[in-house]
Protein backbone atom coordinates (compact mmCIF):
# COMPACT_ATOMS: atom_id res chain seq x y z
CA UNK A 1 0.00 0.00 0.00
CA UNK A 2 2.85 2.35 0.74
CA UNK A 3 3.97 2.12 -2.88
CA UNK A 4 0.59 3.46 -4.00
CA UNK A 5 0.96 6.52 -1.74
CA UNK A 6 4.44 7.16 -3.15
CA UNK A 7 3.08 6.89 -6.70
CA UNK A 8 0.25 9.32 -5.87
CA UNK A 9 2.76 11.72 -4.31
CA UNK A 10 4.97 11.66 -7.42
CA UNK A 11 1.96 12.27 -9.68
CA UNK A 12 0.95 15.34 -7.67
CA UNK A 13 4.55 16.58 -7.59
CA UNK A 14 4.54 16.44 -11.39
CA UNK A 15 1.19 18.27 -11.50
CA UNK A 16 2.46 20.89 -9.05
CA UNK A 17 5.60 21.52 -11.14
CA UNK A 18 3.46 22.14 -14.24
CA UNK A 19 0.90 24.20 -12.36
CA UNK A 20 3.28 26.52 -10.51
CA UNK A 21 5.58 26.99 -13.51
CA UNK A 22 2.71 28.11 -15.77
CA UNK A 23 1.21 31.59 -15.84
CA UNK A 24 -1.90 31.72 -13.66
CA UNK A 25 -4.52 34.32 -12.86
CA UNK A 26 -4.05 35.73 -9.36
CA UNK A 27 -7.61 35.02 -8.16
CA UNK A 28 -8.98 33.61 -4.91
CA UNK A 29 -9.98 30.41 -6.70
CA UNK A 30 -6.47 29.76 -8.02
CA UNK A 31 -4.87 30.70 -4.69
CA UNK A 32 -7.13 28.16 -2.96
CA UNK A 33 -6.18 25.45 -5.44
CA UNK A 34 -2.49 26.27 -4.91
CA UNK A 35 -2.86 25.82 -1.14
CA UNK A 36 -4.88 22.63 -1.73
CA UNK A 37 -2.15 21.20 -3.94
CA UNK A 38 0.54 21.88 -1.30
CA UNK A 39 -1.67 20.50 1.49
CA UNK A 40 -2.26 17.33 -0.53
CA UNK A 41 1.49 16.75 -0.96
CA UNK A 42 2.05 17.16 2.78
CA UNK A 43 -0.90 14.87 3.55
CA UNK A 44 0.39 12.12 1.23
CA UNK A 45 3.75 12.23 3.04
CA UNK A 46 2.05 11.57 6.38
CA UNK A 47 -0.22 8.99 4.72
CA UNK A 48 2.76 6.99 3.45
CA UNK A 49 4.57 7.31 6.79
CA UNK A 50 1.58 6.10 8.84
CA UNK A 51 0.98 3.14 6.51
CA UNK A 52 4.49 1.99 7.40
CA UNK A 53 4.38 2.78 11.12
CA UNK A 54 0.93 1.30 11.79
CA UNK A 55 2.09 -2.02 10.32
CA UNK A 56 5.28 -1.99 12.42
CA UNK A 57 3.85 -1.34 15.87
CA UNK A 58 6.44 -3.60 17.45
CA UNK A 59 9.44 -1.62 16.12
CA UNK A 60 8.18 1.98 15.81
CA UNK A 61 7.89 3.92 19.11
CA UNK A 62 4.26 4.48 20.14
CA UNK A 63 4.80 8.24 20.59
CA UNK A 64 6.15 8.63 17.04
CA UNK A 65 3.26 6.57 15.67
CA UNK A 66 0.72 8.72 17.54
CA UNK A 67 2.30 11.99 16.35
CA UNK A 68 2.36 10.88 12.73
CA UNK A 69 -1.27 9.71 12.88
CA UNK A 70 -2.39 13.02 14.40
CA UNK A 71 -0.72 14.92 11.57
CA UNK A 72 -2.12 12.46 9.02
CA UNK A 73 -5.73 12.96 10.13
CA UNK A 74 -5.21 16.67 10.79
CA UNK A 75 -3.98 17.31 7.26
CA UNK A 76 -6.84 15.18 5.88
CA UNK A 77 -9.39 17.40 7.65
CA UNK A 78 -7.61 20.48 6.26
CA UNK A 79 -7.64 19.04 2.72
CA UNK A 80 -11.37 18.27 2.72
CA UNK A 81 -12.01 21.77 4.12
CA UNK A 82 -9.99 23.23 1.22
CA UNK A 83 -12.05 21.15 -1.22
CA UNK A 84 -15.17 22.74 0.25
CA UNK A 85 -13.57 26.21 0.02
CA UNK A 86 -12.64 25.68 -3.62
CA UNK A 87 -16.17 24.59 -4.56
CA UNK A 88 -17.71 27.42 -2.50
CA UNK A 89 -15.55 30.09 -4.20
CA UNK A 90 -16.24 28.61 -7.64
CA UNK A 91 -20.00 28.63 -6.89
CA UNK A 92 -19.80 32.24 -5.69
CA UNK A 93 -18.04 33.28 -8.90
CA UNK A 94 -20.65 31.49 -11.03
CA UNK A 95 -23.75 32.75 -9.20
CA UNK A 96 -22.67 35.96 -7.49
CA UNK A 97 -24.16 34.68 -4.20
CA UNK A 98 -22.15 35.12 -0.97
CA UNK A 99 -20.71 32.08 0.85
CA UNK A 100 -23.11 31.64 3.81
CA UNK A 101 -21.67 28.28 4.93
CA UNK A 102 -18.11 29.53 5.49
CA UNK A 103 -18.56 30.35 9.19
CA UNK A 104 -19.85 26.87 10.02
CA UNK A 105 -17.12 25.27 7.91
CA UNK A 106 -14.40 27.17 9.79
CA UNK A 107 -15.87 26.46 13.23
CA UNK A 108 -15.99 22.75 12.44
CA UNK A 109 -12.40 22.87 11.13
CA UNK A 110 -11.18 24.34 14.44
CA UNK A 111 -13.16 21.81 16.52
CA UNK A 112 -12.01 18.86 14.39
CA UNK A 113 -8.34 19.90 14.51
CA UNK A 114 -8.60 20.28 18.28
CA UNK A 115 -10.08 16.78 18.52
CA UNK A 116 -7.25 15.43 16.38
CA UNK A 117 -4.72 16.82 18.87
CA UNK A 118 -6.33 15.70 22.14
CA UNK A 119 -8.31 12.47 21.50
CA UNK A 120 -6.43 9.22 22.26
CA UNK A 121 -5.16 7.18 19.32
CA UNK A 122 -6.07 3.50 19.11
CA UNK A 123 -4.82 0.86 16.68
CA UNK A 124 -6.65 -2.21 15.41
CA UNK A 125 -4.42 -5.24 14.68
CA UNK A 126 -5.81 -7.75 12.14
CA UNK A 127 -4.46 -10.55 9.97
CA UNK A 128 -4.98 -8.46 6.84
CA UNK A 129 -3.20 -5.42 8.24
CA UNK A 130 -3.30 -2.79 10.97
CA UNK A 131 -5.10 0.57 11.03
CA UNK A 132 -6.09 3.31 13.46
CA UNK A 133 -9.65 3.26 14.79
CA UNK A 134 -11.73 4.65 17.64
CA UNK A 135 -12.92 8.27 18.23
CA UNK A 136 -9.67 9.77 16.95
CA UNK A 137 -9.89 8.01 13.57
CA UNK A 138 -13.62 8.71 13.35
CA UNK A 139 -12.85 12.40 12.92
CA UNK A 140 -11.74 11.84 9.33
CA UNK A 141 -15.02 10.05 8.44
CA UNK A 142 -17.17 12.68 10.18
CA UNK A 143 -15.19 15.49 8.53
CA UNK A 144 -15.56 13.89 5.12
CA UNK A 145 -19.33 13.52 5.59
CA UNK A 146 -19.65 17.09 6.95
CA UNK A 147 -17.80 18.84 4.13
CA UNK A 148 -19.15 16.59 1.37
CA UNK A 149 -22.66 17.44 2.55
CA UNK A 150 -21.83 21.15 2.28
CA UNK A 151 -20.41 20.63 -1.22
CA UNK A 152 -23.40 18.60 -2.44
CA UNK A 153 -25.75 21.21 -1.00
CA UNK A 154 -23.96 24.01 -2.88
CA UNK A 155 -23.98 22.03 -6.12
CA UNK A 156 -27.67 21.09 -6.00
CA UNK A 157 -28.86 24.49 -4.78
CA UNK A 158 -27.09 26.32 -7.63
CA UNK A 159 -27.33 23.59 -10.26
CA UNK A 160 -28.94 25.73 -12.98
CA UNK A 161 -26.53 28.64 -12.53
CA UNK A 162 -23.22 26.75 -12.70
CA UNK A 163 -21.49 26.15 -16.02
CA UNK A 164 -21.95 22.61 -17.37
CA UNK A 165 -18.22 21.81 -17.43
CA UNK A 166 -17.79 22.99 -13.85
CA UNK A 167 -20.85 21.03 -12.68
CA UNK A 168 -19.34 17.91 -14.23
CA UNK A 169 -15.97 18.49 -12.54
CA UNK A 170 -17.52 19.06 -9.10
CA UNK A 171 -19.99 16.18 -9.46
CA UNK A 172 -17.33 13.74 -10.64
CA UNK A 173 -14.96 14.72 -7.81
CA UNK A 174 -17.67 14.32 -5.16
CA UNK A 175 -18.84 10.99 -6.59
CA UNK A 176 -15.26 9.65 -6.56
CA UNK A 177 -14.67 10.68 -2.97
CA UNK A 178 -18.00 9.25 -1.76
CA UNK A 179 -17.21 5.88 -3.38
CA UNK A 180 -13.66 5.77 -1.99
CA UNK A 181 -14.85 6.80 1.50
CA UNK A 182 -17.48 4.04 1.53
CA UNK A 183 -14.94 1.45 0.39
CA UNK A 184 -12.51 2.63 3.07
CA UNK A 185 -15.24 2.44 5.75
CA UNK A 186 -16.23 -1.09 4.72
CA UNK A 187 -12.61 -2.27 4.34
CA UNK A 188 -10.53 -0.20 6.79
CA UNK A 189 -7.37 -2.21 6.08
CA UNK A 190 -7.33 -1.01 2.44
CA UNK A 191 -6.01 2.44 3.51
CA UNK A 192 -7.09 4.11 0.22
CA UNK A 193 -8.17 7.53 1.53
CA UNK A 194 -5.18 9.16 -0.16
CA UNK A 195 -6.25 7.78 -3.52
CA UNK A 196 -9.70 9.37 -3.23
CA UNK A 197 -8.34 12.79 -2.31
CA UNK A 198 -5.74 12.60 -5.09
CA UNK A 199 -8.42 11.73 -7.66
CA UNK A 200 -10.50 14.71 -6.48
CA UNK A 201 -7.49 16.98 -6.89
CA UNK A 202 -6.77 15.61 -10.34
CA UNK A 203 -10.39 16.04 -11.47
CA UNK A 204 -10.24 19.75 -10.60
CA UNK A 205 -6.82 20.15 -12.17
CA UNK A 206 -7.68 18.43 -15.45
CA UNK A 207 -11.03 20.16 -15.96
CA UNK A 208 -10.66 23.58 -14.31
CA UNK A 209 -7.04 24.39 -13.45
CA UNK A 210 -5.03 22.99 -16.35
CA UNK A 211 -2.74 25.76 -17.69
CA UNK A 212 -3.47 24.54 -21.23
CA UNK A 213 -7.12 25.51 -20.75
CA UNK A 214 -6.07 29.03 -19.75
CA UNK A 215 -3.78 29.30 -22.76
CA UNK A 216 -6.60 28.09 -25.03
CA UNK A 217 -8.94 30.73 -23.61
CA UNK A 218 -6.32 33.43 -24.11
CA UNK A 219 -5.79 32.27 -27.69
CA UNK A 220 -9.53 32.29 -28.35
CA UNK A 221 -9.86 35.81 -26.95
CA UNK A 222 -6.88 37.07 -28.91
CA UNK A 223 -8.32 35.63 -32.13
CA UNK A 224 -11.66 37.26 -31.37
CA UNK A 225 -9.89 40.56 -30.78
CA UNK A 226 -7.95 40.23 -34.03
CA UNK A 227 -11.17 39.54 -35.90
CA UNK A 228 -12.89 42.49 -34.25
CA UNK A 229 -10.05 44.80 -35.16
CA UNK A 230 -10.07 43.56 -38.74
CA UNK A 231 -13.74 44.42 -38.99
CA UNK A 232 -13.50 48.13 -38.16
CA UNK A 233 -16.76 49.54 -39.47
CA UNK A 234 -16.22 50.03 -43.23
CA UNK A 235 -18.91 52.68 -43.27
CA UNK A 236 -16.97 54.70 -40.73
CA UNK A 237 -13.82 54.42 -42.88
CA UNK A 238 -15.65 55.29 -46.09
CA UNK A 239 -17.57 58.25 -44.65
CA UNK A 240 -14.51 59.69 -42.97
CA UNK A 241 -12.42 59.48 -46.12
CA UNK A 242 -15.28 61.01 -48.08
CA UNK A 243 -15.46 63.88 -45.61
CA UNK A 244 -11.73 64.45 -46.06
CA UNK A 245 -12.08 64.29 -49.87
CA UNK A 246 -14.87 66.88 -49.96
CA UNK A 247 -12.97 69.14 -47.60
CA UNK A 248 -9.87 68.81 -49.77
CA UNK A 249 -11.89 69.86 -52.83
CA UNK A 250 -13.26 72.91 -51.07
CA UNK A 251 -10.08 74.17 -49.46
CA UNK A 252 -6.56 73.10 -49.28
CA UNK A 253 -6.02 73.99 -45.64
CA UNK A 254 -4.66 72.70 -42.33
CA UNK A 255 -7.86 70.97 -41.11
CA UNK A 256 -7.53 68.46 -43.94
CA UNK A 257 -4.01 67.58 -42.86
CA UNK A 258 -5.16 67.33 -39.23
CA UNK A 259 -8.04 65.05 -40.12
CA UNK A 260 -5.85 62.79 -42.16
CA UNK A 261 -3.31 62.67 -39.34
CA UNK A 262 -5.99 61.65 -36.82
CA UNK A 263 -7.20 58.91 -39.15
CA UNK A 264 -3.66 57.63 -39.51
CA UNK A 265 -3.24 57.77 -35.71
CA UNK A 266 -6.40 55.76 -35.18
CA UNK A 267 -5.44 52.95 -37.51
CA UNK A 268 -1.84 52.95 -36.32
CA UNK A 269 -2.97 52.43 -32.73
CA UNK A 270 -5.81 50.04 -33.52
CA UNK A 271 -3.58 47.45 -35.17
CA UNK A 272 -1.34 46.99 -32.13
CA UNK A 273 -2.36 43.43 -31.24
CA UNK A 274 0.91 41.98 -30.00
CA UNK A 275 0.11 42.71 -26.35
CA UNK A 276 -2.86 41.64 -24.23
CA UNK A 277 -2.42 44.61 -21.89
CA UNK A 278 -1.60 48.23 -22.74
CA UNK A 279 -1.30 51.44 -20.76
CA UNK A 280 -4.52 53.38 -20.28
CA UNK A 281 -2.79 56.34 -21.98
CA UNK A 282 -2.40 54.31 -25.19
CA UNK A 283 -6.02 53.20 -25.11
CA UNK A 284 -7.21 56.78 -24.59
CA UNK A 285 -4.98 58.09 -27.37
CA UNK A 286 -6.75 55.82 -29.84
CA UNK A 287 -10.17 56.89 -28.52
CA UNK A 288 -9.20 60.55 -28.86
CA UNK A 289 -8.22 60.01 -32.50
CA UNK A 290 -11.49 58.16 -33.15
CA UNK A 291 -13.65 60.81 -31.45
CA UNK A 292 -11.83 63.72 -33.11
CA UNK A 293 -12.82 62.25 -36.47
CA UNK A 294 -16.40 61.62 -35.39
CA UNK A 295 -16.77 65.11 -33.92
CA UNK A 296 -15.51 66.63 -37.17
CA UNK A 297 -18.06 64.62 -39.16
CA UNK A 298 -20.83 65.56 -36.73
CA UNK A 299 -20.21 69.14 -35.50
CA UNK A 300 -22.95 68.88 -32.83
CA UNK A 301 -21.24 65.89 -31.23
CA UNK A 302 -19.03 66.66 -28.21
CA UNK A 303 -16.59 64.42 -26.36
CA UNK A 304 -15.23 65.26 -22.92
CA UNK A 305 -12.63 63.50 -20.77
CA UNK A 306 -12.26 63.34 -17.00
CA UNK A 307 -9.22 61.16 -16.31
CA UNK A 308 -7.40 60.76 -13.02
CA UNK A 309 -3.82 61.77 -13.93
CA UNK A 310 -2.41 58.99 -11.70
CA UNK A 311 -3.99 56.28 -13.84
CA UNK A 312 -2.23 56.96 -17.13
CA UNK A 313 0.17 54.04 -16.75
CA UNK A 314 -2.36 51.51 -15.48
CA UNK A 315 -2.39 48.39 -17.63
CA UNK A 316 -5.77 47.61 -19.19
CA UNK A 317 -6.88 44.94 -21.69
CA UNK A 318 -6.07 46.10 -25.21
CA UNK A 319 -8.88 47.52 -27.38
CA UNK A 320 -11.67 47.60 -24.79
CA UNK A 321 -12.85 51.22 -25.05
CA UNK A 322 -13.40 51.61 -28.80
CA UNK A 323 -16.25 49.05 -29.01
CA UNK A 324 -17.95 50.68 -26.00
CA UNK A 325 -17.64 54.22 -27.36
CA UNK A 326 -18.79 53.09 -30.81
CA UNK A 327 -21.87 51.48 -29.18
CA UNK A 328 -22.69 54.81 -27.52
CA UNK A 329 -22.66 56.49 -30.91
CA UNK A 330 -24.42 53.86 -33.01
CA UNK A 331 -27.05 52.75 -30.48
CA UNK A 332 -27.57 56.00 -28.60
CA UNK A 333 -26.62 59.22 -30.32
CA UNK A 334 -27.33 58.07 -33.89
CA UNK A 335 -31.06 58.18 -33.13
CA UNK A 336 -30.65 61.84 -32.11
CA UNK A 337 -28.78 62.80 -35.25
CA UNK A 338 -25.42 62.58 -33.45
CA UNK A 339 -26.36 65.61 -31.36
CA UNK A 340 -25.16 65.23 -27.82
CA UNK A 341 -22.20 64.36 -25.65
CA UNK A 342 -19.98 61.40 -24.84
CA UNK A 343 -18.02 61.72 -21.61
CA UNK A 344 -15.20 59.34 -20.66
CA UNK A 345 -14.32 59.17 -16.97
CA UNK A 346 -11.52 57.15 -15.36
CA UNK A 347 -11.22 57.23 -11.58
CA UNK A 348 -10.10 54.94 -8.76
CA UNK A 349 -12.95 52.81 -7.47
CA UNK A 350 -14.31 53.91 -4.10
CA UNK A 351 -15.66 50.43 -3.30
CA UNK A 352 -12.64 48.36 -4.38
CA UNK A 353 -9.35 50.07 -3.59
CA UNK A 354 -7.29 47.85 -5.89
CA UNK A 355 -9.48 48.69 -8.89
CA UNK A 356 -10.39 51.60 -11.11
CA UNK A 357 -13.64 52.33 -12.91
CA UNK A 358 -13.93 53.71 -16.42
CA UNK A 359 -17.28 55.17 -17.40
CA UNK A 360 -18.47 55.96 -20.92
CA UNK A 361 -21.47 58.26 -20.49
CA UNK A 362 -23.67 59.33 -23.39
CA UNK A 363 -26.73 61.55 -23.74
CA UNK A 364 -28.29 59.31 -26.38
CA UNK A 365 -31.71 57.71 -26.64
CA UNK A 366 -31.00 54.90 -24.16
CA UNK A 367 -32.14 51.29 -24.32
CA UNK A 368 -35.28 50.30 -26.17
CA UNK A 369 -37.84 47.94 -24.61
CA UNK A 370 -36.27 44.82 -23.10
CA UNK A 371 -32.87 45.46 -24.70
CA UNK A 372 -31.15 46.30 -21.40
CA UNK A 373 -32.36 43.08 -19.77
CA UNK A 374 -30.96 41.04 -22.66
CA UNK A 375 -27.64 42.88 -22.53
CA UNK A 376 -27.43 42.42 -18.74
CA UNK A 377 -28.02 38.68 -19.04
CA UNK A 378 -25.49 38.32 -21.84
CA UNK A 379 -22.80 40.13 -19.82
CA UNK A 380 -23.65 38.27 -16.59
CA UNK A 381 -23.34 34.87 -18.28
CA UNK A 382 -20.60 35.79 -20.74
CA UNK A 383 -18.65 32.58 -20.03
CA UNK A 384 -21.62 30.55 -21.27
CA UNK A 385 -21.86 32.55 -24.51
CA UNK A 386 -20.19 31.04 -27.55
CA UNK A 387 -17.66 33.32 -29.30
CA UNK A 388 -19.42 35.49 -31.87
CA UNK A 389 -18.03 36.69 -35.18
CA UNK A 390 -21.08 38.65 -36.25
CA UNK A 391 -23.98 40.56 -34.77
CA UNK A 392 -24.35 43.73 -32.72
CA UNK A 393 -23.15 42.21 -29.45
CA UNK A 394 -19.73 40.96 -30.58
CA UNK A 395 -17.94 44.07 -29.29
CA UNK A 396 -19.25 44.20 -25.72
CA UNK A 397 -19.23 40.39 -25.35
CA UNK A 398 -15.59 40.31 -26.45
CA UNK A 399 -14.76 43.11 -24.02
CA UNK A 400 -16.49 41.35 -21.12
CA UNK A 401 -14.79 38.01 -21.81
CA UNK A 402 -11.33 39.57 -21.99
CA UNK A 403 -11.83 41.66 -18.83
CA UNK A 404 -12.90 38.56 -16.89
CA UNK A 405 -10.02 36.55 -18.29
CA UNK A 406 -7.25 39.13 -17.84
CA UNK A 407 -8.42 41.07 -14.75
CA UNK A 408 -10.39 38.49 -12.75
CA UNK A 409 -14.00 37.46 -12.26
CA UNK A 410 -14.69 40.36 -9.89
CA UNK A 411 -14.02 42.85 -12.69
CA UNK A 412 -16.19 43.42 -15.74
CA UNK A 413 -18.57 45.55 -17.79
CA UNK A 414 -22.12 46.59 -16.95
CA UNK A 415 -24.61 49.27 -18.02
CA UNK A 416 -26.87 51.71 -16.19
CA UNK A 417 -29.43 54.17 -17.52
CA UNK A 418 -28.97 57.87 -16.78
CA UNK A 419 -31.75 59.84 -15.12
CA UNK A 420 -31.37 62.65 -17.66
CA UNK A 421 -31.38 60.19 -20.57
CA UNK A 422 -28.74 58.10 -22.22
CA UNK A 423 -26.64 55.23 -20.96
CA UNK A 424 -23.49 54.78 -18.88
CA UNK A 425 -21.13 51.87 -19.53
CA UNK A 426 -19.07 50.93 -16.44
CA UNK A 427 -15.78 49.03 -16.73
CA UNK A 428 -14.23 47.82 -13.46
CA UNK A 429 -10.54 46.96 -13.96
CA UNK A 430 -7.64 45.95 -11.72
CA UNK A 431 -4.91 48.52 -11.14
CA UNK A 432 -1.98 46.38 -12.32
CA UNK A 433 0.73 49.03 -12.62
CA UNK A 434 0.60 52.76 -12.22
CA UNK A 435 2.99 55.29 -13.71
CA UNK A 436 2.44 59.01 -13.96
CA UNK A 437 1.05 59.36 -17.45
CA UNK A 438 -1.48 62.10 -18.00
CA UNK A 439 -0.80 65.73 -17.47
CA UNK A 440 -3.98 67.07 -16.01
CA UNK A 441 -7.44 66.16 -17.25
CA UNK A 442 -8.59 65.94 -20.85
CA UNK A 443 -11.47 68.01 -22.10
CA UNK A 444 -12.77 68.44 -25.61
Amino acid sequence: MMRMEIALFLILVFVALIYFSAGRKNTMLHKTFSVLLIAMLVHLCFDAATIYTVNHLDTVPRLLNDILHRFFIGTMVLVVYLFYQYIAILTEEETGKPRHLDFGARIYLAVAELGVMILPVHYAVTERGNYSDGPHASICYVSMAFYLFFCVWLLLKNWTQIDRKKKFAIGAALAIEVCVSLLQAVNPTWLISGMGLTLMTMSFYLTLENPDILRAELTEQKMSMLYLKSQVNPHFLYNTLDTIRIQAQLNDDKPVADLLMRLVDFFRLSVKVDRQMVALDDELEMIEAYMDLMCYRYPELVCRYDIDPDLGGVLVPNFILQPIVENSLLHGLKNKGYRGEVRIVAQKSEQQKSCMEIQVIDTGSGFEGEKKTKVDQMLLHCDKQAPKLEGNSIGILNVQKRIKLLCGRECGLWYTENEAGGVTAHLLLKIEAVNTGLEGKRER
